[in-house]
């Protein structure tokens, strides 16, 4: 899924993944659920003629790492693709390995331009409607192949809240019917897709983040599932995490008997058995994840500066007690809009505080001087509130906050697991 600096954002599951909708908040330029098509073409549209710079990486060979590896695809199975005209010859790469192990693509375009009609220019009366053409994909589907590469941060700026909290709310079941159904995900993008105003937000020259995409990208997984099974062992045989961070966060939780998941780039057989949000991965990969039990979340959580539609959003503050936000605090130019759309969400279950997510990928490192961060490199920590379905827990509000916390220290039952932005295990 998209994702950029905290921000409340929810109701954007669908850019994540066109047809079948994020099993966890975006995190960027939001795209309310059901704003793009379910299907609009049966080919992308062709790269621009102009276009003659060399792919960043081995495409092909990335194209059948994903099919073969991180999708696990077989023989057989109806696998849907979803991208943008920047990365068409990647969809076509997907497909044709798609076909080379006997399974069936779909591949569907869209584009920042149609994201955007499909949401101002279409009545309102529709937004509380279920995507029937979504639902019935859901049903097809064994496999859903999503580039998160939206190009534009404030596409959706002037959107009405009320709307998008309408439009979210519909899409939930289908996002819950994925789940279900074992629809394997890989989405490739999680808030690392290289673009101009993403380098900026991370003062990260454009090349110089695109090398660190590409390199989270390729890393060996191998070594992921290693490190991945090592951290998921220590929080499963856990109770309190303590979160502290110098911008004020200081917060506590008990994982006790929680499950604990790992997106390490690989869909292996046992994930295959466990199912759910056991067969979902992101890359770059480098996760481990798990939700708080309920109620016993406790403290503060601070986000020194997030964006909203490319607004800044300076000290957002969350007080969290009996395992909920019962306050939110912050100042900048974004803030006003992401309180109105938060508070256009009718439903409580959007103040749970939903998950705690660590990264474990050596390959991406982001600027010191980042204020900012992201969901996967090494030692970085994030937390959220709403929706946790993705993440193993049973709160499937299209709605949730993510709050990237680099530089924190965290100790599981006293002993630090992460010093100061640094892992320990």
């Amino acid at each position: 899924m998209k994702r950029i600096p905290l921000h409340i954002t929810g109701l954007s599951i669908a850019l994540c993944s066109v047809l079948l909708g994020c099993q966890r908040p975006a995190t960027e330029a939001t795209t309310p659920a059901s704003a793009e098509p379910a299907a609009t073409a049966a080919t992308p549209a062709p790269a621009p003629a102009e276009t003659t710079k060399a792919p960043p990486t081995d495409l092909e060979q990335l194209a059948n790492r994903l099919v073969t590896q991180s999708a696990a695809v077989k023989e057989g199975e109806v696998v849907l693709i979803s991208g943008r005209m920047q990365d068409a010859e990647l969809m076509e790469d997907l497909a044709v390995n798609v076909r080379k192990v006997g399974a069936f693509p779909l591949v569907i375009y869209t584009s920042d331009r149609m994201a955007k009609r499909m949401f101002f220019d279409v009545p309102d009366k529709y937004d509380s409607q279920v995507d029937a053409l979504d639902m019935a994909l859901v049903n097809l589907a064994d496999v859903n192949i999503a580039i998160a590469n939206g190009m534009t941060e404030n596409l959706f700026e002037g959107a009405d809240p009320k709307r998008m909290a309408a439009r979210g709310k519909a899409g939930e079941g289908v996002g819950q019917a994925a789940l279900k159904n074992n629809v394997r995900l890989v989405e490739v993008g999680n808030n690392l897709y290289p673009t101009p105003w993403r380098a900026e937000r991370y003062g990260m020259a454009a090349d110089e983040l695109a090398n660190t995409f590409w390199n989270g990208i390729n890393i060996d997984y191998s070594e992921l599932q290693t490190r991945g099974e090592q951290v998921k062992a220590a929080l499963a045989a856990g109770n309190e995490i303590h979160i502290t961070n110098p911008n004020g966060t200081d917060l506590k939780m008990s994982v006790k008997g929680r499950k604990v998941l790992v997106s390490d780039g690989i869909i292996s057989e046992a994930d295959l058995k466990a199912g759910g949000p056991a067969v979902s991965v992101y890359l770059p990969a480098g996760e481990v994840y798990t939700t708080p039990v309920p109620g016993s979340a406790e403290g503060k959580v601070v986000h020194t500066r997030s964006f909203y539609r490319g607004k800044q959003i300076d000290n957002l503050t969350l007080t969290i007690s009996g395992g909920k936000v019962t306050a939110m605090t912050g100042s900048g130019p974004g803030y006003a809009d992401l309180k109105a759309e938060y508070d256009a969400v009718d439903d409580a279950r959007k103040d749970m505080l939903g998950f705690v997510d660590l990264g474990i990928n050596p390959n991406v490192k982001l600027s010191t001087s980042s204020s900012v961060g992201t969901w996967v490199p090494a030692g970085t920590v994030t937390v959220g509130t709403g929706t946790n379905t993705w993440a193993g827990g049973d709160n499937s509000v299209a709605y949730g906050a993510t709050i990237f916390l680099p530089g924190s220290t965290v100790t599981l039952d006293g002993k630090p697991i992460i010093e100061n932005g640094v892992l320990k295990i």
